[in-house]
């Protein structure tokens, strides 16, 4: 067993750097985490680029109304139901390897959907942009679990990562609405073949890895049953609003996901070589972390969903002013992240850092929620949409942290992609509940007020899901307060 020598203080002393290993000052690790972050964007950035650019790709290639919803949903799918495998193959083959084979993948399939001459051929685009994603957030975030282990050091370079994972999605908003309206849709995809050009390059010579895991093997049984049931869960769910909860389709597939993924459990608990080592999951901080992790994103996937339509529909914002009013938010995520979070995270228990930052985000939301269709945008969606980065930006920086850290260096890759996985699931997942609360309370206000404007009755829809939302949030802080009672998890607590 490896002995950790402590501080005065009690915290574990940073180990001197092996040999061939860089100090914790080298500034060509800083570098490298430049080159981890922009992959980072990218791949979020590309999640929400092509939602304001969705109509314009829509009557350019002919895709049907009940179609054009995988444009998005190809992306979730794929990027959400391979994360775990996408995991347990930077473990396996090498991190350094697996983020490189990501990016150049990510790349090609851009180009792809940018030259898209049919439905066809841009879904599938879109759906091998997700699977290449899947290979590079697990390895970036294992690489710098592996490569930031000083607390002091790992709380910056956390709260630096977290900051970019936070703005990626709203950046997609802004250069999704800029895009679209000054050059042509199809650049929505093709803007990431430069990036990960330029990814590539700089990659090769400032990362490192620590090595494979020697001796193991890949997991195709649960690597099947996990992904198939992810994959039925978010599936079925998303076919809600336009079936309707009552469909065999929607019932069918989120119950057979669920029964796939126990028999997922299952296996993993039984196979030498489980996709999911089940002993990442026993640490309790970890386990609070990705619980928190899985609810806490409901409440951006919810903002960017009902405030778009608001801004543009209600407001009638045009796709660039849409896209700058949300600059707010996301000025607050990096402020929440690395001048709140990542200053806190080395001196206190997660909790304290945690909860106030749901609750934090939740008075967001409720701000959010009192927004009408007379509403300036100073007084109700500024003050809202900044509460909420501030909570948001420190929340998922510290869980981010919380849950890598101790992880043993052969499952850090997983690790770090069941962050990921929880993050995309939970989001699409609650979206999907979202939607329906939403359009029942819309259909509600309508049949109570004949005549009535139908912004009125969907603003009152959206703010009756903000509410269900930030009560989400209250809530998920109880168990949050509970789990995250001290500092990160120990040192090898994953270990078998």
């Amino acid at each position: 067993m490896t002995q950790t020598t402590l501080t005065r203080a009690g915290r574990p002393a940073p180990a001197a750097a092996p040999a061939g290993r860089e100090a914790p000052g080298d500034a060509r690790r800083w570098w490298g985490l430049a080159v981890l972050g922009l992959s980072q964007l990218i791949v979020l950035l590309d999640g929400t680029v092509v939602n304001i650019a969705l109509p314009s790709a829509q009557a350019d290639l002919g895709i049907g109304d009940g179609a054009r919803q995988w444009v998005i949903t190809s992306y979730a799918l794929a990027f959400g139901g391979l994360l775990l495998l996408g995991g347990r193959i930077a473990d396996l083959v090498g991190r350094k390897r697996t983020f490189l084979t990501g990016v150049a993948g990510f790349g090609l399939a851009s180009a792809v959907g940018g030259a898209a001459d049919g439905a066809g051929m841009l879904f599938a685009g879109r759906a091998l942009q997700g699977a290449f994603a899947a290979l590079i957030v697990p390895a970036a975030m294992s690489l710098l679990t592996t490569t930031f282990t000083d607390p002091r050091e790992r709380g910056r370079a956390f709260g630096v990562f977290g900051a970019i994972a936070g703005a990626g999605a709203a950046a997609g908003l802004l250069i999704g609405g800029l895009v679209t309206q000054y050059l042509d849709w199809r650049w929505c995809m093709y803007i990431a073949v430069p990036v990960e050009v330029v990814v590539l390059i700089a990659a090769v010579p400032l990362l490192s890895d620590t090595g494979r895991r020697a001796g193991g093997r890949l997991d195709v049984p649960g690597a099947v049953l996990g992904t198939a049931g992810l994959a039925a869960i978010v599936y079925g769910l998303g076919e809600a609003e336009s079936r309707g909860w009552g469909d065999p389709l929607v019932l069918g597939l989120p119950a057979g996901g669920v029964l796939l993924l126990a028999a997922f459990v299952l296996w993993q608990a039984r196979t030498p070589h489980p996709l999911l080592p089940l002993r990442i999951l026993r640490d309790r901080r970890r386990a609070g972390a990705l619980l928190t992790a899985g609810l806490a994103p409901v409440a951006m996937f919810g903002v960017f969903l009902f405030m778009t339509y608001y801004l543009q529909v209600v407001l009638g914002y045009s796709a660039v002013r849409t896209g700058l009013a949300f600059l707010p938010l996301t000025l607050a995520m990096i402020t929440g992240s690395t001048q709140l979070a990542a200053r806190l995270v080395p001196f206190v228990a997660p909790r304290t850092i945690v909860v106030p930052g749901l609750l934090t985000a939740a008075t967001g939301l409720l701000v959010l929620a009192q927004a009408g269709t007379g509403t300036p945008y100073a007084t109700r969606v500024l003050p809202g949409l900044v509460l909420l980065g501030l909570g948001m930006g420190s929340t998922m920086m510290t869980v981010m942290a919380t849950a890598t850290a101790g992880v043993d260096p052969q499952d850090a890759g997983v690790t770090s992609a069941m962050v990921s996985t929880a993050q995309q699931v939970g989001g699409a997942v609650g979206t999907s509940v979202l939607n329906s609360v939403a359009a029942g309370a819309t259909q509600g206000w309508l049949a109570g007020h004949p005549g009535a404007p139908v912004t009125e009755a969907t603003v009152h829809g959206s703010s009756t899901a903000l509410w269900w939302v930030a009560g989400l949030l209250v809530l998920t802080a109880v168990p949050a307060g509970i789990l995250l009672r001290s500092g990160g998890p120990r040192q090898g607590a994953g270990r078998a």
